[in-house]
């Protein structure tokens, strides 16, 4: 089991240079923040078309099959799970009755439109709170919305963030989130130390999966025989193995910092590294044009009715 290749998550791409590589970090990261925000009393046309501009795009930007395959299959199948679970089950709002008006304006339109030409009665469309209904299944209009929002709403907000991360090297997120961060300086914050932070927070992710590989590598060698141990038993075991887990992260957590000491760098005001040069270039231009009409078509089609 190798969880640095199986399951990449938070891990940066070093090969092949894609053109969301190229892309500067600072339009990068106000496009993951306006997935992260334009979900915000969105409707379900919008939720949903977040869904397929994340695949589109990892698509277009001709990422590995063996990077994105793995991620966004089993993130669709949790999101499906999500969305056939939640419309199945109870809306909590006891309707047992049809309501007088449908929620769509249109509906009750063409209803109207169709009694002044005098339509056959078969020919009308009856509005229905009940989508389906057969035996214990049921589906209401009401669940279905509210499965396909958690579901859209588990994948925007996991792949979002992790085609960011795929994309975008520490060093630029750090570098970028510090130039946006700038204004704050006069507020006294310290935004260096911040930055910093952020890069080795980044940098340990590799670190603590390499740590649970081995550890499970470890106990796979053993050949245990968890039948014979018992509940009991196995709790144990992986005990041990959680708190070996946590000592040897604060092992190298130490490490890291005695080496840091070591080379001068006690403090980041003093010993700053400049980690990326931030140049908006046409791509970025052209990023920032297309940022404007995402929200441009969000305020204009993606209010929840």
């Amino acid at each position: 089991m190798d969880l640095l290749r199986s399951l990449p998550l938070g891990l940066y791409l070093e090969q092949p240079q894609t053109w969301l590589h190229k892309i500067d970090p600072r339009v990068k990261f106000a496009w993951l923040m306006s997935f992260l925000t334009s979900y915000v009393l969105a409707n379900n046309n919008w939720r949903v078309l977040l869904v397929v501009i994340l695949i589109i795009a990892t698509l277009i930007a001709r990422i590995p099959r063996r990077v994105w395959q793995q991620q966004m299959g089993w993130l669709l199948m949790l999101s499906f799970f999500v969305l056939a679970i939640a419309a199945i089950s109870p809306d909590g709002l006891g309707v047992d009755y049809q309501s007088r008006l449908p929620a769509n304006e249109q509906i009750l339109t063409q209803q109207a439109f169709s009694n002044n030409i005098q339509e056959p009665p078969a020919e009308k469309k009856a509005y229905s709170y009940v989508l389906f209904h057969k035996g214990p299944v049921k589906v209401t209009r009401y669940s279905l919305s509210l499965a396909v929002r958690l579901s859209t709403l588990i994948f925007t907000v996991i792949y979002s963030t992790n085609l960011y991360l795929l994309t975008t090297a520490p060093e630029e997120i750090t570098s970028g989130i510090e130039s946006l961060m700038q204004p704050l300086r006069r507020f006294k914050l310290p935004v260096t130390e911040i930055a910093l932070t952020l890069t080795l927070s980044l940098r340990f992710i590799p670190l603590v999966l390499e740590e649970v590989q081995n550890l499970f590598r470890s106990v796979m060698t053993r050949a245990i025989n968890w039948k014979k141990l018992g509940l009991k038993g196995a709790f144990k075991v992986w005990m041990t193995v959680a708190e070996r887990l946590l000592e040897n992260l604060l092992l190298r957590a130490d490490q890291m910092a005695n080496a840091m000491m070591v080379r001068g760098f006690t403090s980041p005001n003093e010993h700053r590294v400049q980690w990326h040069d931030l140049r908006l270039k046409g791509r970025d231009w052209l990023a920032i044009a297309t940022l404007i009409l995402f929200w441009g078509i969000r305020l204009a089609i993606g209010t929840q009715a």
